[in-house]
């Protein structure tokens, strides 16, 4: 059994050779596009290695983040000098957490070090940025026709997720308070859940699915080949 285990990997590791491994490299950026969560590889210096999908979509909106001859950047030198911290205490082995706001928009930047600081491989860091609003989230339009919601129960369920309460959703569809109420337990009966808070845990719960049409600001894929001044 043991030998028949080490030849199982011996060929898992062959196999993760060569083509085999360019293929699954070209997968993985494709996975990480279809990811609801901005995700940046830097290296120690802030330049930007990769930046998938909602990354780029970030960046581009210049709200809080920018790209700078390829390295990343706040829209203040406050933020900058911020990022730089987290991403010098990621460097050595450090995570951090940053809270990030301009205006109305609120950021947040996990800064997680893939790599240990006594490895010989070159230093690299994940940012992970907050998750889109639950309403941007397709799989809560997936999980509205799973369930079978009426339109005006999914603006309903779409509503609770923004933190609307009843009478601020009926007084924004222009429908009584009661039509709304009697919207919210046939949602929570439709989901088998007792209460709004378990509802909405469910839809929190769902998996992070970027919606398939991306109606955005187009990005050059590699951000070191575009710049913002």
């Amino acid at each position: 059994m043991r030998q028949a285990t080490e030849t199982v990997w011996g060929n898992s590791t062959q196999y993760a050779t060569g083509e085999a491994r360019a293929l699954s490299q070209a997968h993985l950026l494709r996975v990480f596009d279809e990811v609801d969560y901005g995700m940046l590889l830097l290296d120690p210096q802030g330049r930007i290695l990769h930046a998938n999908h909602l990354a780029r979509h970030e960046l581009a909106q210049r709200r809080v983040l920018r790209a700078c001859s390829g390295s990343l950047m706040g829209s203040s030198a406050e933020h900058s000098e911020r990022i730089q911290q987290a991403l010098d205490a990621a460097s050595r082995g450090q995570r951090r957490l940053l809270l990030m706001r301009e205006g109305e928009r609120d950021l947040s930047m996990a800064f997680t070090p893939l790599s240990h600081p006594l490895e010989d491989d070159s230093p690299t860091v994940l940012v992970l940025l907050s998750r889109q609003s639950a309403s941007d989230n397709l799989a809560v339009r997936m999980f509205a026709r799973a369930l079978s919601l009426s339109p005006t129960e999914e603006v309903v369920m779409l509503a609770l997720c923004r933190g609307l309460d009843v009478q601020e959703i009926a007084a924004e569809n222009g429908v009584a308070i009661s039509t709304v109420r009697s919207q919210v337990k046939t949602l929570r009966e439709k989901a088998g859940a007792s209460s709004v808070r378990r509802l909405l845990q469910r839809v929190n719960s769902l998996p992070p699915v970027v919606p398939a049409l991306r109606i955005i600001t187009p990005v050059a894929h590699n951000p070191a080949g575009y710049s913002h001044p």
